[in-house]
């Protein structure tokens, strides 16, 4: 009797055992297909390519997911399309307008200068002044939207050569000094006495030292301290009262600018932070205290 019912029971179990070892083999088969579907789409994001997500699972709810994904892939990248080719018109936009404007600017200074050799009333000198003020204003925004629109172009060769880092930074405070001394800023400078080299653009590079001692000049409370280390990291510190913590944040932010700030047309530092990506390097602001901090890194070679 006991013969019996060991091969009844087994018997019995199988359809168990064999639905089991099904479930198991199942959700093998669909763990296959996720990983799958998420490799090929963090592949999609990645590249762009035109190539869609397939599976090599038959299971019609995996395929359904897979086709549902490929769908939104399809948008995103329609979107994606329509927005890069929206940033081309627009940057070329900028660069037309900026050509554009150079040639009358450059007929108003030449107007201006002539009238300054003339002799005027103290009310019309008055109002030369105001011209030659707000059109050097229109000049510095025509400029920098040029630059930005350059800077931005995937199209522009970043060429890269052995810099002296320490030496290119002094270079720049050199240039800026006069305009700093004119605000009252006497900069306290360290910065490491053997060269310190990096593949840079030398170009690229002085446009970043200059919008941010530019900054410097505008939000400056007085003070300014430059330090640079062996390791390629450079920091400009300075106290600037008419900034706080949520407005310091912002500061990289595209045509953001401080309300209290003079001349400001919010490009400088986001053409900063964008020369200083494209040259593999980092730039972040830091706000505490009441002191705004500006650190810039380069890879450094021997």
């Amino acid at each position: 009797m006991e013969f019996l019912t060991e091969p009844l029971l087994w018997a019995a179990l199988s359809p168990f055992i064999f639905l089991h070892f099904t479930f198991i083999i199942k959700i093998h088969l669909m763990q296959k297909s996720a990983d799958e579907i998420r490799t090929a789409f963090a592949d999609r994001l990645q590249n762009d390519t035109n190539t869609l997500i397939d599976i090599t699972s038959r299971d019609r709810h995996m395929r359904a997911l897979a086709e549902s994904i490929n769908e939104q892939l399809r948008l995103l990248r329609s979107e994606r399309h329509r927005f890069i080719q929206g940033d081309i018109a627009v940057k070329e936009t900028i660069t037309n307008i900026s050509h554009d404007l150079r040639t009358p600017l450059t007929a108003i200074f030449g107007y201006l200068d002539i009238l300054q050799t003339e002799e005027v009333s103290t009310y019309a000198a008055r109002c030369l002044a105001i011209i030659r003020e707000r059109a050097g204003y229109l000049k510095q925004l025509t400029e920098e939207l040029f630059l930005y629109s350059v800077a931005t172009s995937k199209e522009q060769d970043t060429i890269l050569e052995k810099v002296v880092l320490n030496q290119a930074l002094e270079e720049s405070i050199l240039a800026h000094y006069a305009a700093l001394k004119s605000c009252k800023i006497t900069p306290e400078i360290s910065m490491p006495e053997e060269p310190v080299l990096s593949m840079l653009n030398t170009w690229a590079l002085s446009r970043i030292f200059e919008n941010i001692l530019s900054n410097t000049l505008k939000y400056s409370d007085g003070d300014l301290q430059i330090t640079m280390t062996k390791e390629g990291e450079i920091t400009f510190s300075n106290h600037a009262h008419r900034l706080n913590k949520v407005e310091s944040q912002k500061i990289f932010d595209r045509l953001y600018t401080v309300e209290t700030g003079a001349r400001s047309t919010g490009l400088g530092l986001s053409i900063a932070r964008t020369l200083t990506e494209q040259m593999q390097g980092r730039i972040e602001g830091r706000y505490a205290n009441g002191i705004l901090s500006i650190r810039l890194s380069f890879h450094i070679i021997s």
